[in-house]
């Protein structure tokens, strides 16, 4: 193999509470989990990418039957950045607001593009940014 994989399949985060998480993300994204698995995981199908929220106690223990998923976990915030172009972050902003969500940050990069910076239920960090701050799209 002589090139990188063309993009991030699952982004992955952790929540002890994933009632709560699950009740956020349903909310912010306007989707119903594609997956749920009581005191497990709860998973969201996007356009091209999975949200994979895990409860990091039932992760760190190994899996048995037709799907042996290694162990995994992490404990601490973690962090997911959705793409934006300006107005969606516009759009972002004003969803965020109605749902009485505090806008942690809200800054244009020095190279261009911009990102805001909230905090779901389990303290992740969630990005909506402009893919121009990777020098990405247009």
């Amino acid at each position: 193999m002589t090139t990188a994989p063309p993009a991030v399949l699952e982004t992955v985060l952790y929540a002890h509470d994933l009632a709560a998480a699950e009740a956020f993300y349903n909310r912010l994204l306007d989707l119903e989990p594609y997956v749920r698995k009581e005191g497990r995981h709860v998973f969201y199908r996007l356009a091209s990418q999975m949200l994979l929220i895990f409860n990091p106690e039932a992760t760190q223990m190994p899996q048995s039957g037709p799907l042996p998923v290694p162990p995994h976990g992490a404990e601490g915030e973690g962090h997911v950045c959705f793409a934006a172009s300006a107005s969606e972050i516009e759009e972002w902003r004003r969803r965020l607001a109605d749902m009485g969500v505090e806008i942690e940050s809200d800054f244009e990069w020095p190279t261009g593009g911009r990102s805001i910076y909230v905090r779901d239920p389990a303290g992740n960090s969630v990005e909506f940014a402009e893919p121009r701050i990777w020098g990405l799209g247009s």
